[in-house]
């Protein structure tokens, strides 16, 4: 029994080294000198100080700033902590009352705009925290942002065309608007010099 058990303790705590340890300790160093931002959160940063991450929404709710994807976290809106989209299905009558509310919400803000309210900006998507919306969302809310501010739909509307990734490769991934870049680029235009 010595003769078996002795080796196999030997053997569990060296993987338990190596895989607990020193493989965690090499993969983190490799990724912060290969990609810090990444490796750090991909934290966008305003005077030194993080404002939030490309990769977590967050809860616009102000109507002279583009809305984001609504959050189906709980206890709280875009909380990274507890990731999860709605679970409704999509005859739920909970999720169907929840897009009603935030098309109500949209209209309200807007009310001269008869568009078609894109997709993504009434409803959650799997992780809820999504911080993309697509371009067709942030040209639905040009003109309610540009009156709000007193700019004009064109000086909005740039600013949006500015701030939408394209991929490389079409067919791999759709255009995308970071509503967090896009309304701190828009929080620096100033009205009376935009003019």
């Amino acid at each position: 029994m010595k003769n078996i058990l002795r080796p196999a303790l030997v053997f569990f705590f060296f993987l338990t080294l190596l895989t607990g340890v020193v493989y965690p300790l090499v993969v983190t160093g490799v990724a912060q000198v290969l990609f810090p931002v990444q490796a750090a959160g991909s934290l966008i940063l305003r005077d030194g100080k993080p404002v939030g991450s490309l990769l977590i929404g967050q809860d616009f709710s102000d109507s002279r700033h583009f809305w984001g994807r609504p959050s189906a976290t709980g206890p709280m809106a875009y909380n990274a902590s507890a990731s999860s989209g709605s679970n409704h299905g999509p005859l739920s009558p909970a999720l169907v009352d929840a897009v009603k509310g935030r098309v109500e919400a949209l209209r309200a803000a807007d009310p001269g705009n008869n568009a078609p309210v894109p997709v993504d900006l009434v409803t959650a998507s799997a992780s809820g925290l999504d911080p993309h919306i697509s371009p067709a969302a942030a040209q639905f809310q040009v003109a309610r942002v540009a009156r709000l501010r007193s700019l004009t739909s064109d000086q909005v509307q740039a600013l949006v065309d500015q701030h939408t990734w394209h991929p490389l490769i079409g067919w791999l991934a759709e255009p995308t608007v970071n509503v967090l870049q896009l309304n701190l680029a828009l929080d620096t235009l100033k009205p009376s010099a935009m003019q």
